[in-house]
């Protein structure tokens, strides 16, 4: 004869498919975990190698934050001979078409864009990616410019930028992005020049 089920019985017995479920789950985060953090941290390392001049130093382990509109921004300081030689700068838009892209952005001590590297985006494959260096010619216009006097703005809007073709929204994002960087980097130079005048 069938037991019959009772309300009691399907209550323990989704107990124990939820814990058995979360156990497995929480396993496979910890397994996960070390390795994906790796991996996120070499891909950062190799991003700030690309976009700074050559380092001594390990920016990772130095990163520091700065506020910028009440958003903190992650930036690490390339150092040859304990002297820092560039900053690279994590910096973000949602302005893009497909969403939020995340730039690292490389400054020389005098300003000047070293290069940058995307690190995420969800723009249109064969139009907006061309962002992507080695997909155009677009990000290499913004080596050794200073956005002192290069406007970070397409033609389109005054600027000194020239857009991706068909894919000007885009081209404003990245422009936004860098924008955002440079805000970022004379933060720091400011920071550097107290630094200094205070140890003298």
């Amino acid at each position: 004869m069938a037991k019959e089920s009772s309300l009691k019985n399907m209550v323990f017995t989704l107990f124990i498919v939820c814990l058995v479920s979360s156990t497995l789950l929480g396993g496979a985060y910890a397994l996960t975990k070390e390795p994906i953090k790796a991996a996120n941290i070499a891909k950062v390392n190799s991003s700030i190698s690309g976009v700074v001049p050559a380092f001594d130093n390990d920016p990772s382990k130095e990163i520091f934050t700065k506020e910028l509109n009440g958003k903190s921004f992650n930036v690490y300081p390339a150092k040859k001979g304990g002297k820092i030689v560039g900053y690279a700068i994590e910096s973000s838009t949602s302005a893009g078409f497909g969403g939020r892209i995340m730039l690292m952005v490389g400054f020389n001590t005098d300003g000047t864009i070293f290069n940058t590297s995307v690190l995420s985006h969800s723009e249109t494959p064969g139009l907006g990616d061309k962002m992507v260096e080695g997909k155009s010619n677009f990000s290499v216009q913004f080596k050794g410019k200073n956005p002192a006097d290069f406007k970070l703005a397409v033609k389109k809007d005054g600027g000194d930028v020239d857009a991706i073709t068909a894919s000007t929204i885009t081209s404003r994002a990245f422009c936004d992005a860098l924008v955002t960087a440079y805000k970022v980097f004379q933060l720091c130079i400011e920071d550097q020049t107290k630094n200094k005048n205070s140890n003298e």
